[in-house]
């Protein structure tokens, strides 16, 4: 018998709600905006066409987030890194864009994180007095954002002692403090593109995965229903082209210099307690550090890396044992006890879209990937295809602000400004109101006020309140809200997208027969 549930509300993606909008956009009436690509910018760019009151369909030739979106650092960034390459401009948009999540968008989504920089024997005094500066600009850059000091703590400079408590792994021969500063955090980076999706689809848009986009013009695209393989136009008055490392395959012209960016994942006993991230320093680099990352599911990240990539662009990139082993060094020059590359679980590699001006072109003694500017352009190709490179997770929604912009302006839509830095995502609400529902902390930083749904399908049914792996806390209660609400189609939807439990092999392996079961189950136990 299926659980009972509430009525569908109007976020809700599902595959009955995916084939209604399908056949209705294929050869149906002209659109006033199509976009292409279902990462966070082309799911923000969906959501702010769609909240100005313009009939929207968004397509993807895979699922949500299915890109780059998915394999970030999970970190929303105030900017300080680019302080440093005077590109004050995305300094400002990156700490506003961190400020507007934060406070206002998806406060259930982002929060607070504290990271320490050990003061160890490989940072001279005058690192760490170049970092302090660094902090100290950073929080400079929250209170120009007008992002509260209730949201984002000051930094400050901790004793050997305290530093040791936060993060008890680190070695102690030699340490002389630590300072700790303060980041935006999301509980995952594909559930914000989830959410972004689903916040879309309730103004209307018609957000349609597996469908891939054969040939783009400057009034549609020819498309292919990747599940049947039948073919079809979807004719729209305006084309944004948001397929960030794929963007050039689409449209001619456009010139991506792929970054590489990899991370390890490691079982958090292997680190033992961690109330705060870490930020190691790079041997030989000024402005450079690995990140210890932990994620409060068993996990910890260790990243990243800033690699190009030449060639074709993978649908999944893989990480090279080379990045794996110069992450391994890295954190092992902080360690008391070293981490073995057995000690890595899994690993994952995500490509940075940036921009190829031409100038960045890697030659001998030129300039790295690490260099290119993580500027967002807008460009508009001859015959009217509007694409939107480069930037970053943080800044997503103005890349798809300035993205639509163009559009209503070019296509003389009838449209008013943007909304989307006011509009909350699907789950978001104050603080206040998060902390008083009643659902386990873990399902509210996930779902924000849908939480108390996501925890009453476990209680209806016993099979699905249980975890689907020992040390994992994802139950099967998450796969089927999945299901029905949140477009998941298949095994890897679940697995490698709503959740993160593919991210480790091992659990995925460990997980596939109960989300087989799950999907086998009879339709009435999937949908509302």
């Amino acid at each position: 018998m299926s659980p009972a549930a509430p009525p569908a509300p109007r976020s809700s993606l599902s595959a009955a709600r995916r084939a209604r909008d399908l056949t209705a956009a294929v050869g149906g009436p002209v659109v006033d905006v199509l976009v292409v690509g279902l990462g966070a910018t082309g799911a923000g760019a969906a959501l702010d066409a769609a909240a100005r009151g313009l009939d929207v369909v968004a397509v993807d030739a895979h699922d949500l987030a299915f890109g780059t979106s998915r394999w970030s650092s999970k970190l929303v960034h105030g900017g300080l890194r680019y302080l440093a390459s005077a590109q004050f401009d995305v300094a400002h948009e990156s700490a506003v864009e961190r400020g507007v999540l934060m406070e206002r968008t998806a406060p259930h989504l982002v929060r607070a994180q504290p990271f320490v920089l050990p003061l160890t024997p490989l940072v001279s005094r005058g690192q760490a007095a170049l970092a302090w500066a660094g902090f100290r600009a950073g929080d400079a850059l929250r209170l120009a954002a007008r992002t509260a000091r209730a949201t984002l703590p000051a930094p400050r400079r901790l004793s050997a002692a305290r530093t040791r408590r936060l993060a008890p792994a680190l070695r102690p021969a030699g340490m002389r403090g630590g300072l700790l500063s303060w980041d935006g955090r999301l509980t995952d980076d594909a559930r914000l593109v989830t959410a972004l999706a689903r916040t879309a689809a309730a103004h209307g848009a018609r957000v349609l995965t597996r469908v891939r986009a054969l040939e783009l013009t400057g009034t549609g695209a020819r498309v292919r229903d990747e599940l049947t393989g039948e073919e079809g136009e979807i004719r729209a008055r305006a084309v944004i082209n948001a397929s960030g490392v794929w963007a050039g395959d689409l449209v001619d012209g456009i010139r991506i210099r792929p970054s590489r960016g990899t991370h390890l994942v490691l079982r958090s006993d292997r680190l033992g307690p961690l109330p705060a991230g870490l930020h190691i320093p790079v041997p030989g680099e000024t402005n450079r550090f690995v990140l210890v990352l932990p994620q409060g599911d068993g996990r910890v990240y260790v990243g990243l890396t800033d690699e190009p990539v030449d060639g074709d662009v993978p649908d999944v990139p893989e990480a090279p044992e080379t990045d794996i082993g110069f992450l391994l060094d890295v954190l092992d020059s902080v360690l008391d006890v070293p981490v073995h590359r057995d000690d890595v679980v899994g690993a994952f590699a995500g490509l940075r879209p940036l921009l190829d001006t031409g100038s960045a072109r890697r030659a001998e003694g030129g300039p790295r990937t690490a260099d290119i500017s993580r500027r967002h352009a807008v460009l508009t190709s001859p015959d009217g295809v509007i694409t939107v490179v480069g930037g970053k997770l943080t800044t997503y929604r103005r890349m798809a602000e300035d993205a639509v912009d163009a559009a209503v302006t070019a296509r003389r839509l009838r449209a008013g400004p943007s909304s989307t830095a006011r509009l909350p995502l699907v789950g978001a609400a104050p603080p206040r109101v998060l902390g008083a529902l009643r659902a386990p902390r873990r399902l509210v930083r996930r779902y924000g006020t849908e939480a108390p749904d996501v925890h009453a399908l476990a209680g209806r049914d016993p099979r699905l309140g249980e975890p689907l792996l020992p040390g994992h806390p994802v139950t099967g209660a998450e796969l089927l809200w999945a299901v029905r609400h949140e477009g998941a189609l298949d095994e890897s939807d679940l697995l490698d997208r709503r959740t993160r439990i593919g991210l480790v092999p091992g659990d995925r392996d460990t997980a596939l027969a109960a989300v087989r079961t799950l999907l086998g189950e009879p339709p009435d136990w999937r949908q509302d």
